[in-house]
């Protein structure tokens, strides 16, 4: 076969919303871990300079920081594993199903891995027993440990549902930043609000983050207006929506995901001849 024959034949078989669906899935777990995660050190740094004088009023929620960091590490590590081993369901299913509706001839190894699903030769022919080439018996220990779409989609269902709690909770601190930062703009322009100054505050005991006995608990006014101009806020702030943009990039491949693999599952299951599962 020419090279241009082997990379069409690969492209055709290419399952493209796996292989997007993936790319969107380390894109977002990366952004949302590593922003995540200076965004809190951050609000740590915030919360110890300007809010609360001492260490008991905010030791708790440093120790709550300092979870949720060690949490996004393991984050990060399983959802990259677990993002290579759905792109490779995605390219066993994609195969089986190519074969299937005979648009596209197989390789060795296509032939091992979807002869676990479609219950294709088992190494006999007109000739009798044949000795099945070694990367296809490699192909087909993999499919057999490969060949549960069913399972593969009912996984990522319920990652999915735990992933929009993730993604609501990462919509919090926008959320208290954003109110931060529109408070700050009014100190700014007095014209455009009736409230005194003085008035304006940003108070971290409102939220949960500091016990109502933290002191001060809140700053108020052009010392407010100070804290917002300053870069730790601004990085902080906007580590935090960037956060929150990975938390629905990686929402929008687990969905992407479960919509390929339930079509590829479908398909097996009601056209395929001889499936087993």
């Amino acid at each position: 076969l020419g090279l241009l024959e082997c990379c069409a034949r690969c492209l055709i078989g290419a399952p493209f919303a796996s292989l997007v669906a993936t790319g969107l899935c380390f894109f977002g777990v990366a952004l949302f871990c590593g922003c995540g995660h200076e965004a809190l050190t951050g609000t740590e740094q915030l919360i110890e300079t300007y809010f609360s004088k001492n260490y008991q009023d905010y030791e708790y929620l440093i120790d709550v920081i300092h979870a949720f960091q060690y949490v996004i590490y393991g984050t990060a590590s399983f959802f990259f594993l677990y993002g290579a081993l759905l792109l490779a369901e995605g390219f066993y299913t994609t195969g089986a199903v190519r074969q299937i509706f005979g648009d596209y001839k197989t390789t060795i190894c296509g032939k091992g891995l979807s002869a676990t699903v479609t219950g294709g030769p088992k190494g006999r022919g007109a000739r009798g027993p044949q000795r099945a080439h070694s990367l296809q018996r490699v192909c087909q220990c993999l499919g057999k440990w490969l060949g549960h779409p069913d399972k593969f989609v009912g996984i990522t269902y319920v990652l999915t549902i735990i992933w929009l709690l993730v993604f609501a909770c990462s919509a919090v601190p926008v959320y208290i930043y954003f109110n931060t930062w529109t408070t700050c703009q009014s100190i700014a322009n007095p014209s455009k609000t009736t409230a005194s100054i003085g008035t304006l505050c940003a108070d971290a005991r409102m939220y949960g983050v500091l016990p109502w006995n933290a002191f001060p608990g809140k700053v108020c006014g052009s010392n407010l207006l100070s804290i917002c101009k300053t870069s730790e806020f601004q990085m902080t702030f906007h580590l935090f929506i960037a956060a929150f943009v990975g938390a629905a990039a990686t929402l929008v491949s687990l969905l992407t995901f479960i919509i390929a693999a339930t079509y590829n599952f479908a398909v097996l299951k009601l056209m395929g001849r001889g499936t087993k599962f």
